[in-house]
């Protein structure tokens, strides 16, 4: 049967046999194939449902297409993508990513509906219910991009892979989420092409509409890869079920049986932690973190807590163990910031090095070291690495094209400097990068470039430079990746991004900076000049290894007996993945390069981004006011922790998650097992025998534990949380069925039956405590101390085994969480929306721009005089603040601050600014 869209065959060209059947996928794959230049197409055929077209499936699959090599492509991913490349058309990592997505996210999520739709005949809102989020995702996607296709002005193949999976269930548009007006625009455009047209006639007849929904009643019910509802009960189709067998539950039964004595002994590391023969020797790093703002906590979620959460989970596998990190200290940020707020780089770099330490020891980060970069080490470490550098004919010399502002007679580096992206058009990129697109910038390239300093344009002018010769480093760096990604577990993004910079060849990246804060240059011609942040601030993970321990070379250049994990945000990834280790494989000293390098996408706040200078958001700094506890922040954080794709915090969610996963699951749980130790049992775990159905239990629960540490040795954290509350669920249902506290009033069978159960519930929350503690430390420690659990739990079991046995005598049990009000959130969400008025007088330097450079005659130790005293009284008054005193009292130190700081731009000979209107706030 010839293709509805007439798709030419060309017999001078190799034979393809492209098998398509009723479906989606039918679909999307004959609109790509519509692509491809004239005369390109395959042979088309329809196969019957059933026909086994690719031979070696052991289930039939369409489609299938079938090349004259012999090779079948199954996957509609795969066959799209050969079909764009026919045409000549190469995807970008944009469309990558969105492939990726429609494999695993879409796809599922439209099963399920279709399902729904055409099996079950569910009404249309009722049926897109699994898809609405997957719906919303598009219509974000672009919005942010601002382009009429996901990609950009050109429709590619992720459009057609995307618009494919989505047109079986809106044909017409017309049952579209009239919210998503961005979606809906883009899926009539797509659906009005020729191709898609075409290939919508070919396949999705009413007689395939028959054969998919008869297809689909062969199959078990579709379940979208969406977060599970927040409920007590398993799901009714939970996996753990229907995966058991006679054999599972017999072996769960045998090591229960085992006690604590089948767990391995809690291995103690010596000080310093040094790498141990024969041990498996695990070496960690978060990206370090400017040290020239407060973190919030799309920060902390991307890499603090999440390289903690898999310290601690090494720990508890009894690996061997170090976890480092550091303020990132040197550059222009640190710079900027100094000018900022009227003091030196140096005492800048002590006062936030302190702040992030005290936020990451409140959020419970459990580094081995927290160092700094502005050390001797540092110094010592970077010039070493530059020397071998340059002896290797690693490093070229060039003159580079700068701005250079006149008015503070100096060379502006890339954050000095803000103007319109040359690419996408944003009118505030930065001279490094541009925060919109994400697409690196030369600062030349800038369009109405500004001095940041004092407003003035600057110039180009030339300055000499050095630069790493990247393209002669290519082909190692390739063979290592090659390896790197063969054995290591590198995330789809920080696989993107970096074949990303290989795929158009590597080009000399410049490593100095005219600047005075950094890492003196030690050559030359070249000693005026720092070494650019990027070159210099990840050899601070050795800097800050060698101030916790002169060994620090048995972590850093032993990668036959290290394993290197990175953690970050994906912004970082292409200076993890290619520049530094471009560095450690050219200084050739045996250096220990990543193994596995963690990249998370951005955590957004509510419905933008956030910001310290409007107020928007939550930072370090004020999650301890809030009076919500560090580990429910933990919690939260890392159950929205954005793996594949953007995530929001959102306050409506925490409160729900709080109170019907922590409070009415999880804390459930554990309470009633441990108070039914106490109030029927004198406080002294019970006897257990066990029925089949409690041994049934055992091994669903032992499976949950190897899926929990199947996907954190994948470094699959947010997965691995489910496992914990699905352990829950099945205890609060186990409880509930069996009712105890009924039981026990009961004849002999009823209160053996309630001792039974009692106990198998207590020991479950033991293992809950030692599967939270990488998670929720606190909490853990909490469980753990009111079962009096034993020594070995600090040990992750492989199975579920016995802990606490009949005897064992628990302590004082109380409740784990406290329940969140709703009206409690609506303060904290007015509180961080932004827009306080009364901030303003507070903080000017982050609402306005960067002072100006002070005027020839100006009297610069008054201005520094009248500078310290409007940063202490700024302080006094956010005390006042915080400390909720009378409001007179506030407004008089408020005009107190407002009078120093009008006598500090009169001392400066900058011309007062008019007085913003009454009752009006000053824009």
């Amino acid at each position: 049967m010839p293709a509805g869209g007439g798709l030419p065959v060309n017999p001078a060209l190799p034979e393809m046999r492209l098998h398509v059947g009723a479906g989606p996928h039918g679909a999307k794959v004959l609109a790509a194939a519509a692509w491809g230049p004239p005369g390109t197409a395959p042979g088309l055929a329809w196969a019957p449902p059933g026909e086994h077209v690719v031979p070696f499936l052991t289930q039939p699959c369409l489609p299938a297409l079938q090349l004259d090599s012999g090779a079948v492509l199954f996957s509609p991913n795969a066959i799209c993508r050969y079909f764009f490349l026919l045409s000549g058309k190469e995807q970008d990592d944009v469309a990558n990513q969105w492939l990726e997505w429609e494999a695993t996210e879409l796809q599922p999520a439209v099963s399920a509906a279709l399902y729904l739709q055409l099996v079950q005949g569910k009404p249309g809102e009722e049926a897109l219910a699994p898809v609405r989020e997957a719906l919303a995702h598009v219509d974000q996607g672009l919005a942010q991009r601002g382009t009429t296709y996901l990609t950009g002005d050109a429709e590619s193949v992720a459009d057609v892979v995307v618009w494919g999976a989505l047109f079986p269930l809106f044909q017409d548009g017309s049952c579209l989420p009239d919210n998503l007006g961005l979606l809906g625009s883009w899926f009539r455009s797509m659906s009005q092409l020729a191709p898609c047209r075409a290939a919508a006639a070919a396949v999705l007849t009413p007689e395939g509409a028959r054969e998919l929904r008869a297809h689909l009643q062969r199959q078990p019910v579709p379940s979208p890869a969406s977060k599970r509802p927040a409920t007590n009960e398993p799901e009714e189709e939970e996996s753990a079920e229907h995966a058991l067998s006679e054999e599972d539950i017999a072996a769960a039964a045998d090591a229960w049986a085992q006690g604590t004595a089948a767990l391995p002994e809690p291995w103690q590391p010596q000080h310093p932690v040094l790498p141990v023969a024969g041990r498996k020797n695990v070496l960690i790093t978060s990206a370090l973190p400017y040290v020239n703002n407060v973190p919030h906590l799309g920060n902390i979620i991307g890499c603090v807590l999440s390289a903690d959460v898999f310290a601690r989970y090494c720990r508890l596998r009894n690996w061997n163990t170090l976890y480092v990190c550091g303020t990132d200290e040197y550059g222009t940020a640190t710079e900027t910031k100094a000018m900022e707020e009227g003091l030196t780089p140096r005492q800048i770099c002590d006062k936030y090095h302190a702040i992030h330490a005290r936020v990451y020891s409140w959020f419970g980060i459990s580094f081995d070291y927290f160092g700094r970069t502005t050390t001797p080490q540092q110094t010592t470490i970077a010039q070493d690495i530059f020397g071998r550098l340059l002896e290797r004919g690693f490093l070229r010399s060039d003159m580079v094209e700068q701005l250079r502002c006149e008015r503070c007679q100096r060379f502006l580096a890339d954050r000095f400097v803000e103007g319109v992206c040359p690419f996408c058009a944003y009118e505030e990129a930065r001279g490094d990068q541009c925060d919109k697109c994400g697409r690196l910038i030369n600062a030349i390239e800038l369009k109405k470039p500004q001095c940041k300093i004092c407003h003035d344009s600057p110039v180009v002018k030339s300055s000499q430079h050095l630069f790493l010769d990247l393209p002669k480093l290519e082909q190692r760096l390739e063979q290592w990746l090659e390896q790197s990604w063969a054995t290591g577990d590198w995330t789809a993004n920080a696989r993107f991004i970096t074949r990303s910079w290989l795929r158009d060849g590597l080009r000399p990246r410049c490593i100095t900076r005219d600047l005075a804060w950094g890492t003196p240059v030690p050559l030359d011609g070249f000693r005026d000049k720092v070494f650019y942040v990027w070159f210099d601030a990840p050899i601070g993970y050795l800097s800050i290894t060698a101030n916790y321990t002169d060994q620090w070379e048995r972590w850093w250049k032993n990668p036959e007996q290290v394993e290197l994990y990175n953690f970050m945000a994906k912004d970082n990834v292409p200076f993890h993945s290619v520049v530094f280790p471009c560095s450690l494989l050219g200084a050739e000293d045996g250096y220990t390069l990543v193994n596995h390098l963690v990249a998370t996408e951005y955590l957004n706040y509510e419905d933008g981004k956030f910001s310290k200078s409007r107020g928007v958001g939550v930072f370090g700094d004020m999650a301890k006011d809030t009076g919500i506890p560090a580990d429910v922040w933990r919690f939260y954080l890392l159950s929205l922790r954005p793996e594949g794709q953007d995530s929001a915090f959102s306050w409506a969610d925490l409160l729900l998650r709080n109170n019907s996963e922590l409070l009415n699951n999880l804390g459930n749980f554990v309470n009633r097992a441990g108070m039914f130790v106490c109030k029927f049992f004198g406080g002294c775990v019970p006897e257990m025998e066990l029925s089949p159905d409690d041994k049934r239990l055992l091994a669903r629960v032992g499976l949950e534990l190897r899926h929990y540490t199947q996907l954190l040795d994948k470094v699959r954290i947010r997965d691995a949380l489910r496992c914990v509350l699905n352990i829950s669920r099945h205890g609060n249902q186990y409880i509930q069925v069996n009712e105890p506290w009924k039981r026990i009033k009961g004849n002999d069978a009823d209160r053996g039956r309630a001792s039974t159960v009692t106990g198998v519930a207590v020991n479950m929350a033991c293992l809950l405590s030692i599967m939270l503690q990488p998670y929720m430390p606190s909490i853990s420690a909490s469980i753990q101390d009111q079962l009096r659990a034993p020594p070995a739990c600090c040990v992750l079991p492989s199975a579920f085994v016995c802990t606490l046995p009949p005897g064992h005598r628990i302590g004082t049990v109380t409740p784990l969480f406290q329940k969140l009000e709703n009206d409690q959130v609506e303060a904290l969400r007015k509180r961080f929306g932004g827009g306080q008025p009364e901030d303003d007088a507070l903080e000017p330097q982050a609402k306005a721009a960067p002072p100006k450079p002070p005027t020839p005659g100006v009297d610069l130790q008054k201005v520094k005089e009248l500078s310290e005293e409007v940063a202490k009284q700024g302080t006094h008054v956010r005390e006042l603040k915080a400390a909720k005193v009378e409001k007179g009292q506030i407004d008089t130190e408020v005009a107190k601050l407002l009078e120093l700081k009008r006598q500090l731009v009169l001392v400066e000979g900058r011309p007062l600014e008019p007085p913003a209107p009454k009752g009006k706030r000053k824009k």
